[in-house]
């Protein structure tokens, strides 16, 4: 009895030491959480004239981002994108433990997973910092799935909540080579982001978990399925009324329209730069190579995603 009792704490050592070792050689191959990098990176460039008019927009794919302020979100935008994708992001330390366990215990009753447990912390660091999750093989997706998590923690000790989730929203892809709230605002109902109704909010909100699928564009009841489980999240969890909910719904078919009319008129605008335009980004990318030494290369990517405002 007592070898046996010797030999399963020995075991039970061993098996710690193990995961224990495990665990902080994943911790340590991890970035440096002092140099993390949340903000957005590739911004689109702009051309303004005279007047301070918008004359160009400069975009390579990756870097259609137009920043805003958190200020200049409206409170809409904001449940709305917390309702479906993190609940109880307001109150987690950057893992939400409830939605681990429910995955797993998905996993394990049915066999797979009903639900993503990423709150939006870890979406952000996956996005910004491991460049999207691009990694192959299960055991690479654990590491950098169990790297993400205590990189979450970390980042929420040092930094608000408004400035991961303005990261985040700035951050996103949202179809249509748009990335970020702003951009996609733009795209699908030619105004800022400011100016978004709760409806409007709703649908680009959906676009999240599957930017191919759910485009309001291409795939309008894709969009419109998940647009109203977007208003339903929102309702059960007290962030918008009855009245906004019946007000929103009866938006429906309109809503559409408006994106659809919105499209024909990009579409339907000139793509190709003026003269004027064309002058302006030959003189930029000799002033950066002859006047601030960047090479022809790094010029090209200061001009294209560097989110210059060139005036």
């Amino acid at each position: 009895l007592k070898l046996f009792i010797l030999l399963i704490v020995l075991a039970a050592a061993i098996g710690g030491s193990f995961v224990y070792g495990t665990i902080k050689g994943i911790v340590d191959e991890a970035p440096e959480a002092e140099s993390l990098t949340i903000a957005p990176l590739g911004i689109a460039s702009t051309i303004y004239d005279k007047d301070g008019n918008t004359a160009a927009t400069l975009i390579k794919s990756g870097s259609n981002r137009d920043p805003v302020p958190y200020s200049a979100v409206p409170q809409d935008v904001i449940d709305a994108f917390v309702a479906i994708e993190d609940e109880r992001f307001w109150t987690h330390e950057g893992v939400d433990i409830r939605g681990v366990l429910r995955s797993m215990a998905s996993l394990l009753l049915r066999g797979h997973i009903n639900g993503g447990a990423s709150t939006i912390t870890q979406q952000l660091i996956k996005n910004n910092v491991f460049n999207g999750g691009s990694e192959k093989g299960w055991g690479a997706r654990f590491i950098r799935k169990f790297q993400e998590q205590y990189l979450a923690i970390v980042l929420e000790k040092e930094v608000s909540k408004e400035e991961i989730l303005i990261s985040y929203l700035n951050s996103i892809n949202l179809g249509q080579n748009s990335l970020g709230v702003q951009v996609a605002s733009q795209r699908y109902f030619g105004k800022d982001v400011g100016e978004l109704t709760l409806s409007e909010a709703a649908c680009i909100a959906g676009i999240t978990q599957n930017p191919y699928r759910y485009n309001p564009i291409s795939y309008p009841e894709n969009n419109s399925i998940r647009r109203l489980s977007v208003l339903n999240h929102m309702l059960a969890q007290d962030l918008i009324t009855q009245e906004e909910y019946d007000a929103a719904l009866a938006d429906t078919e309109a809503l559409y329209a408006r994106i659809a009319e919105n499209n024909r008129k990009i579409k339907e605008s000139p793509a190709v730069y003026s003269y004027f335009t064309d002058a302006v980004i030959d003189r930029v990318l000799e002033d950066l190579q002859t006047k601030l030494g960047y090479s022809e290369t790094d010029a090209y990517t200061m001009l294209y995603s560097g989110g210059l405002n060139i005036y």
